[in-house]
């Protein structure tokens, strides 16, 4: 059954009345209500962010503390990535995973200073799942504390111009790379701030008190390369970097090898195991998964939507797509889903169906848009 939540039933974030001032077409998403876009349109957004920068309200995230004598040790229970190993303002992404391998969500973990002889680890989840996630974390880690940070916002300015708008008001953050962080104070604020996103460009994630985030960013946004960006632009920019969308892409019925995410299993984790699902993982990576996770280039200008059936050409089905929509910075559709293995060849055509009708189209690499991470001088 599905519920349709009113308007007074969804929550806000601490942005909620600065949308609204700034004209945003309010959608419900996740239980909040977020801005999908703003007076120029999702595609100029887009195409402002790939050029400029943009600001994105991503305070529906969940954000928490796992704090304990061996927290980061204890998480690698939890999920395959190489915490252990993480030096203070070093960032992971990662995966909690099921007992089948199958990924619950996907996270971002940085290692923050140790406090009193306890590891702390600042995590980010995602809004669909966060309580979920953070009971999971709590029942499994009960040696661990586990502190939700409700009273934060979650900021996210990306885009070439990311760097140096943020530069004039949190001094000494552009010397960040690309997946670290630091904390910072401004206005008599304590920010967390990282280098990071999700939609392929330089960019930052500011994790600020509620209070202090709807001045903040005016002033962010009193800068003419900053635009305010919603959630429309926000899906075109990660499909064009061929980043995974959790409930879409990734799923309960998915696990990290098909999904193409084999790199943020790092060799100790492999052959050490000691995470869930441990073993059908470590199948998938000895014979290699039954399906792959690929791009495509559609032709014509319609786009292929997620739910389509992938077939050959010769009308034998081979998968169904995740993700897909039009991709502003190439002027054509994409898609991103699954395909039997043996069929996941680069250059392969296929057929989309679409609305009972077949598009052509190929299998293509991704990125379609290449990242522009900062990663150092």
């Amino acid at each position: 059954m599905t519920v349709h939540l009113s308007v007074a039933a969804l929550a806000q974030t601490p942005l909620h009345s600065l949308h609204q001032t700034l004209g945003a077409r309010m959608v419900p998403f996740a239980g909040y209500s977020m801005p999908v876009h703003y007076a120029p349109g999702i595609i100029q957004e887009h195409l402002h962010t790939r050029g400029h920068a943009g600001l994105f309200d991503v305070s529906h995230m969940g954000q928490a503390i796992l704090e304990g004598v061996n927290a980061a040790t204890r998480f690698e229970t939890l999920a395959p990535g190489d915490i252990e190993t993480l030096r203070p303002g070093q960032m992971r992404y990662t995966q909690l995973l099921d007992g089948d391998g199958h990924i619950l969500d996907d996270l971002m973990v940085t290692r923050l200073a140790d406090a009193v002889g306890r590891e702390r680890l600042f995590l980010v989840v995602n809004a669909a799942s966060k309580a979920a996630d953070f009971a999971l974390i709590a029942s499994a880690l009960p040696d661990c504390a586990l502190t939700i940070l409700d009273d934060r916002a979650l900021l996210a300015l990306q885009g070439p111009g990311a760097a140096a708008a943020l530069e004039r008001l949190a001094s000494g953050v552009s010397r960040l790379t690309f997946m670290s962080a630091a904390e910072f104070e401004t206005r008599g604020a304590a920010f967390r701030i990282s280098r990071s996103g999700y939609t392929g460009e330089d960019g930052f994630e500011i994790s600020i008190p509620a209070a202090a985030a709807p001045d903040f960013a005016k002033t962010l946004l009193a800068d003419p390369e900053v635009w305010p960006i919603g959630l429309g632009a926000r899906d075109s920019l990660r499909l064009e970097a061929g980043l995974c969308l959790c409930g879409h892409d990734i799923d309960a019925t998915t696990d990290p090898v098909e999904a193409g995410l084999l790199w943020s299993i790092p060799k100790r984790r492999r052959e050490q195991g000691g995470f869930p699902g441990y073993a059908q993982i470590a199948e998938a990576i000895a014979k290699g998964p039954a399906r792959r996770r690929v791009g495509f280039l559609v032709e014509g200008k319609a786009p292929a939507r997620e739910g389509a059936e992938i077939e050959t050409p010769e009308g034998r089905a081979i998968g169904r797509l995740t993700s897909g929509g039009f991709a502003p910075s190439l002027g054509r559709p994409i898609a991103m889903g699954y395909v039997e293995a043996k069929a996941a060849k680069i250059g392969a055509p296929v057929h989309l169906i679409v609305r009972g009708k077949s598009a052509q189209a190929k299998i293509v690499s991704m990125p379609f848009v290449p990242h522009a991470y900062f990663r150092g001088v």
